[in-house]
This record gives structure tokens, sequence and C-alpha cells, in this order.
């Protein structure tokens, strides 16, 4: 029988278990028995798993052709050159990645999900991965729900359960069978995995954990590869581009060749060679390389990585969504004082709000435990129920009884709590009543104080209470609270202004008090919306007004979202920094999702990047790493691309114009090996301030712009080598090599120095890995034709003059490449920073939802 059709009692039977929990001992054993709860079991990065990585690419699968053709038609010597060159690359690539897929994984252990479960006889908190079936797990507001599981006690229990069912709205919960064939979304009296409760609490017996899960059974929909990044599509856009220019050039030079009766097997060698040569292959590396250190020194400064292409997103982020609490303000709430109706201090008035704070068994919130800090639980109180805090009604209420008087004591926002009350201190509760209790709540939110109303009346005994019983309660007064602003608050505001991010704060607080805290960190002067004006709003407006809006105060859990994707219609690159149950909503629809290790489940689990410690001032280092990152990564295109487009069209073309082969298969390769050793280094650089004082986006426009002036440039100066070498020197075939291959490896590794900044290359000072490399590549370049056995490479030694003119060829190609520079950034082929103006967010087109992740990239 379907376990959803039985009464808890029976399911327990049928697990051999009782209702009230597992000894350690018997959940050891079924863990040993059931295995892990993991949908699909995590496998450990392992050195081959690595090389496999490396080997699979298609540039390594081109070389391997290429040494089996040469092995196969007895050129040994080419062979060899192309297999210790592919072993090199192989090598290099291993090396940088398996490091940074080892810290990663480090890094990724630290951030915990976990779950509360009976064990023993009492509440244990345990690693989700180590729940079993026949625990109970223990629910409340903000859990995730870590297996299948049928419910054995819930109150007012609400579950989010869309990313199995789909629908937009919690299901109600409660304890009971259904039919046998009712659908995921019927079962009422089951929670399953993956799903999270928004409000109530509960105790559930576990049944199926694992893939044994309706989870695990549509695993292979759920769990497939996330949607792409912007960063990813623009890799792969790149890459599909990069790809088609090599698959073209192998045919048009090796048909060429062919035509003027080379021979094939040179031609194709050479051919390959060319398009490899084309290739940054060295980028999965040089990115990988980039995340993982960003995120290895970011994890040293408080921020754990979830998903490392949101170090990216966060470089690239213009607006940040925070809430007020912990992020704007201390955190730290405190009891300023309890009053009566009329608004003198009143005992009476913390005693009732005392007792609702000790008494709750939901959400764990700084608004009790600051109660309970500031007046212990006095005399002796039953709770008979409790009907749990949501988010739509804003309260929370419990049935007590002390002594022979049987009560509900209610507390909550002012105005959810007011609308369930019909007297205040014993009075009937008139208009002119509500406006004067109305003028004492704003008066003390404007100066900054948070307000909680506390009502009561008595109850007749009954079989179940529920949200019916709270109505013609009796306001008994109000809990006054402070939570003050950060004192960096405001300076870390200005700060992340200057990094061209504008901050937005979300807060389901009053509009008073979120007025008193934005002032007070620096949101002053601006447009603030609360939650009943923009329920008002259509999708298309609210864009217009998110864009303009700062501060958006007293909004629900789905207005958040709607106000996250708004801003990502109107097309900014959105952060969300959440911490609550009501946050996770928002989170999902953010470009990138920041969160704190003591948050609850559902928010770190959902989150991008997980804070050790909550505050801005944080975020303010991660926009920091994620621009430098993205700023190396370009680096390490332009570069590549530039000058290897240029080298590799200039080759081809000699291919064709010049009696003999420009260089040979193993030379193309061999310098194209040399020139990637210095562009390991890139990884590392220094990065210019300009480059990470405002956010920026990739486009692929930009990228082709770059590479086609810049290698045409580069070309033009290859055309003048051959120049000088045929007419000037009337070089031999070998000769010509051996100039060339000096000048064109020369070329890419000053290319490097100089594009890798947008200033002068002479004030802007290169990392120091790159700066060496660059120098011992260089020597090597200069030394190689007089080295010994470099015969077999087919280099020989050039005259001196043909030396010094490589040399002036090179110095005159700084020059012009300087020139260049200033010119193309001076003719808007580097639009600036995204500006951060209320009226000038980026344009519409082309952004899409976190969702589909499929934007085309903006401009570098």
């Amino acid at each position: 029988m379907s376990y959803w059709t039985q009464a808890p009692a029976e399911v327990a039977r049928s697990l051999g278990v009782g209702l009230d929990g597992l000894r350690s001992d018997d959940a050891a054993r079924r863990l040993a028995r059931f295995g892990p709860n993991e949908i699909r079991a995590r496998r450990r990065t392992t050195r081959w798993h690595v090389v496999w990585r490396q080997i699979r690419s298609p540039l390594v699968l081109l070389l391997v052709f290429a040494a089996i053709a040469s092995a196969i038609t007895g050129q040994w010597i080419d062979a060899a050159i192309v297999g210790a060159i592919l072993a090199a690359s192989v090598g290099i690539g291993y090396h940088r990645e398996y490091r940074a897929e080892a810290a990663i994984g480090a890094l990724l252990e630290r951030i915990q999900i976990t779950a509360e479960v009976v064990r023993d006889g009492q509440p244990t908190t345990i690693p989700v991965r180590d729940v079993v079936p026949g625990d109970v797990i223990v629910l409340s507001a903000g859990s995730i729900v870590p297996a299948d599981a049928i419910l054995v006690e819930a109150t007012e229990l609400h579950v989010d359960d869309a990313v199995l069912t789909g629908e937009s709205f919690p299901s109600a919960k409660r304890v009971g069978p259904v039919a046998a064939g009712a659908a995921l979304r019927d079962r009422t009296g089951c929670v399953q995995f993956g799903t999270n409760v928004r409000s109530g609490t509960a105790r559930a017996l576990v049944v199926e954990t694992g893939p044994r899960t309706a989870f695990g059974a549509i695993a292979g929909r759920l769990a497939s590869r996330a949607p792409e990044t912007e960063f990813e599509r623009g890799l792969r856009r790149f890459g599909v581009l990069l790809l088609v220019a090599m698959l073209v050039m192998i045919v048009v030079v090796f048909a060429l060749n062919v035509l003027l009766g080379r021979p094939v097997i040179d031609t194709l060698l050479f051919a390959i060679a060319l398009a490899v040569g084309l290739s940054p292959e060295l980028l999965p590396a040089i990115v990988g390389v980039n995340l993982s250190r960003a995120a290895q020194t970011l994890a040293s400064e408080g921020v754990l990585v979830r998903r490392l292409d949101a170090i990216e997103d966060l470089g690239s982020m213009q607006v940040l969504c925070t809430d007020k609490t912990g992020t704007l303000t201390e955190g730290v709430v405190r009891v300023s004082g309890a009053y009566d109706v009329r608004g003198e201090p009143s005992p009476d008035v913390m005693t009732l709000a005392v007792l609702n704070a000790g008494l709750q068994a939901g959400l764990a919130n700084p608004i009790d435990a600051a109660l309970l800090a500031a007046q212990p639980m006095q005399g002796r109180a039953d709770k008979l129920a409790e009907v749990p805090y949501d988010f739509t009604r804003k309260r929370l209420s419990v049935i007590v009884r002390r002594g022979a008087d049987l009560s509900i004591i209610t507390k909550g926002a002012f105005d959810h709590v007011l609308e369930v009350c019909a007297r205040a201190g014993g009075a009937p509760l008139d208009d002119a009543r509500r406006a004067e209790l109305a003028a004492r709540y704003e008066r003390w939110s404007s100066e900054g104080i948070r307000v909680i109303a506390v009502a009561a009346r008595a109850l007749p005994a009954q079989a179940s209470y529920g949200i019916a019983d709270e109505r013609d309660l009796d306001l008994a007064g109000f809990i006054t609270l402070m939570d003050q602003p950060k004192a960096d608050a405001a300076a870390t505001v200005a700060s992340l202004r200057g990094l061209g991010v504008r901050v937005k704060m979300i807060t389901g607080d009053s509009r008073l008090v979120a007025r008193h805290v934005a002032d007070e960190v620096g949101l002053r002067d601006t447009k603030l919306l609360v939650g009943a004006d923009l329920h008002d709003l259509t999708d298309i407006a609210l864009v217009r007004a998110a864009i303009e809006t700062d501060v958006f105060a007293e909004v629900d859990p789905n207005q958040k979202e709607r106000i996250l994707r708004a801003l990502r219609r109107g097309g900014a690159v959105v952060g969300f920094f959440g911490d609550g149950v009501n946050d996770a909503p928002a989170m999902h629809a953010a470009d990138v999702s920041i969160s704190v290790e003591t948050a609850v489940d559902v928010a770190k689990s959902t989150a991008d990047l997980v804070l050790t410690r909550k505050g801005l001032d944080v975020i303010h280092a991660g926009i920091e790493h994620g621009r430098t990152t993205f700023a190396n990564t370009l680096k390490y295109i332009l570069t590549t691309t530039s000058a290897n487009l240029g080298n590799m069209i200039s080759m081809a073309v000699a291919s064709v114009v010049l009696p003999f082969l420009p260089l040979t298969a193993g030379q193309v390769l061999l310098n194209n090996f040399l020139s990637d050793v210095p562009a390991v280094g890139i990884a590392s650089d220094r990065v210019d301030p300009e480059l990470v004082a405002g956010p920026r986006r990739w486009d692929t426009r930009f990228i082709g712009r770059f590479m086609l002036e810049f290698g045409l440039l580069s070309s033009l100066f290859d055309a003048l080598t051959f120049v000088v070498l045929v007419v000037g020197f009337r070089a031999a075939p070998a000769e010509f090599r051996t100039a060339w291959f000096v000048e064109s490896l020369f070329t890419e590794l000053v290319i490097a120095l100089v594009v890798r900044t947008r200033r002068p290359a002479w004030r802007s000072r290169p990392g120091s890995v790159l700066v060496w490399t660059t120098l011992v590549v260089a020597v090597v370049a200069f030394a190689m034709p007089y080295l010994p056995y470099v015969g077999v490479l087919g280099f020989t030694q050039p005259p001196a003059a043909i030396m010094l003119a490589i040399v002036a060829i090179t110095a005159g190609y700084v020059i012009a490449s300087e020139l260049l520079k200033t010119w193309f950034y001076r003719n808007g082929n580097a639009l600036p920073v995204t500006p951060t103006s209320r009226a000038a967010m980026p344009p519409a087109a082309g952004h899409t939802t976190r969702a589909d992740r499929a934007a085309p990239m903006a401009t570098a």
C-alpha cells in the first residue's frame, strides 16, 4: 500500500520503528543499509577525471590526430614534437585545473545543509545526507524537507512544493491519509524531499530517502545541468566562432596548397597546426584558475562560493537589493519599552508578549529572542495550541491556560493585529481611538522605533483552535524595539555606489521605520514604494517604478520577487541579499543570490554566495574580486585571439604565396605552446583600478572588433617581415622559418603586455608571474636558433643582421599597437562603465531572468 493512504502508526509499524524517533545505533545501521540521503552520490574530483577533461578537448584531439598522422607516414620528428607539445599542454591544464577543483571541493564542504531529527529521545541537528527511513524529523518555517515523510503532528503547516508541483502558492498540510490515486499535490498528509516549509510546525516520519523520493524519481529532469549563465553563454558563442574559423582555415589552406602541388600530409598537418594555433586552448584552464583563485581569496575574507560563475555575475552586478535587518542595521534587536494603549509603561503588556514569545514553537526570530532576553517568563502557563506566524497575517497567537483562565495572546505587526481587535484597553475601538493609536504608532516609527502590537481575550475550552479564534481581541498595548543602523552602513553604501552598484532596500517593516533607516545609511532623497501601492502596478509599470525607487517597505515575499524580476526586465544585473524563508523566491529571481551561514536552510541552499558574517562590507570585496576575475579572463582572450589571428592569417597567405611552407607543423605548434606559457600568469595579473571601478559585461562583438583590428595590424607587420626576409635578405627556407618563428613569438609576447591595459603599457605594472615568464620565453626564443640540436626542429642560425631586423620590426609593432590601442578606445569601441543614475539603467533588450540565463553579453 502507498504510505500516504495509511495512518502514521501503520507506516511506523511497517518500518519497524516507533513515532518517538530512532536510537543512534539503529540510525547508523539504517544508513549503512539505505545509503546516504542524496539524489545522486557526490563524486569526488579524481586526477583521472581531470586528465580526461583535458584529453577530450577538441583541440587536444586535433593534436592527437596530427601526431598519429605524422607517425603513420614515418615523420617521426614531427610526431615527437606534436606528442611533446600535447603532453605539455595536457600537463599544464591538468595541474592548474586539479588544484582549482580540489580547492573548490574543500570550500563547498564548508556549506552544510542540516536537518533536525529526534535521536535517542532528543532533537538533534544532523547533515541531511545522514537522514534515514524511520527518522522523525522536526519542521518549522524555513526548514527544507530532507526526505519524503508522513506527518505525525502538524500545526498550521504550509509547504512550498513548487519544485515538484509547479504550484505558485504554498499548500496546506494536515495529518491524515488520502486516497491511493491522489496526485502529488493532493497528498496533504505528506511532505516531500526538496520542498520547504513556509509557515507552521510539524513532526514527520521519514519513509523514503535519496533516489527513492518523489524528487529522486524525476531527478533526470530536475537535476539536469543548470541553464547557462551569461558568462558560459558568451564563452560558448566565442568557442563556436573560433571553431568555424578553424574549420574554414583547415579546408581553405589544405585545398589551396594541394592544388599548388604541395605534399598532402605536410599540408594537412600544417593546416591543422594553423587551426590549433588560432585557438586560445588554455582558456578553460585560465577561467578555472581565475575563478578558483577568487573563490579561495573570498573564502578567506568571509565569502563562500557555491556557484563559481556567480563570481563573474557579482562583478557585473549593477543593483544590490537587500533586506534591512542585519545588513544595514546591527541585527541585534533590543526591547526599548512596553506600553499600554495610552502610551504609559506597562509590565502587563510585557508579560503577555513574553508569554507569546516563550511558548511559540515556530520560526525562531530576533524579536522573540529580544523579549526573552529582556524579561524571563514568569509564573506557570500551559500552552494548549498555537496559530503560527505567516507572511500574510503577520501575527502569531498562542492559546494559554494560566490557572483557571484560558486565553489567546496575539502579537504582530500593528495594522494586522489591530484589524482583529474590537477593543483597546477594555474600551470599544472606535474610529477616533484607531486614529489616536495610529498617530502614536507613526510617531514612534518615524523615529526608527519598531513597534509590535499585543492583544488578548478570554477563550472557552474547545476541541481545537485556529485562525478563526483571532477575532474580537482586546488591544493590550505595544512593544517598542530598536535595531540601530550599523556604524559603517553609510560608508559601505557610499563605497558600493562608488563601484557603480546601487543599493536598494526591500523590507517588510513599516514605511516610517524604513524611511528612517534609509536616511541614516545614506539612501536619502529616494523614492519610497510600499507593498499596497506596488500591488496595484502592472508588470510594465513596475519596471519603471522599480528603477526609480531605492526603498521598498511593507512588502510580502511575492512582491520581493516581482521587484527583482522588474529590475531584471529593465536590463539590470541584480543581486539579492536574503536570509529568511520569505527571501527564497526573490533569491531565485536574482542574477546572483547572497545569504549568510546563519540563514535558514532554504535561503542557504538557494544562495550562490554564502557569507560567514552578515554585512554589505563583505560584498564590497566580492564585487572587486569578481571584476578582477573578469578583467583577467578578458585579457587572455584579447591577447591570444588578436595575436593568433594575425599570425595564422599571415601564415595561411604565406603558404600560398611562398614556394615553401612558412613554418612546419611542428614549428607552428611549438610557437603556439611557448606563447601560452606566459598566458598562465595572466590569471594572477594586476588589474588597473579603472577596470574594477564599475560593472562590466561581456560583448562578443567588442571582442570580434578587437580581434579584427589588432589581428590585421599583426598581419601587416608579418607582411613587412616577409618582405624584409625574402626581398631584403633573400633568406633560404630554413633561415626564413627561423626568423619568422622568432618574430611571431616576439610579437605574441609583447602584445600581451600592450593589450592587458587600456593605459600606455609603461603606466600599468604587470604581475610578477607574467613578467618573469615573458622574459624567460623571450630569452628562449632569441637563443633557440643557437642552441644545439635545434636542426631537428628545422631551425638554423640566421645572420646577425636578420636578428637585428626582427628586433627592429618588433619594436615598430609595439609602437603601432600602442597607437592603435589609443585610437581604438577613443573611438567608442569600449562603452563606459554602466551608469547608476535612476534614469540610466541598461536597456532591456536581450536581458533575461535567472531561469533561462541566456542573455547576449553586453559591453566589456
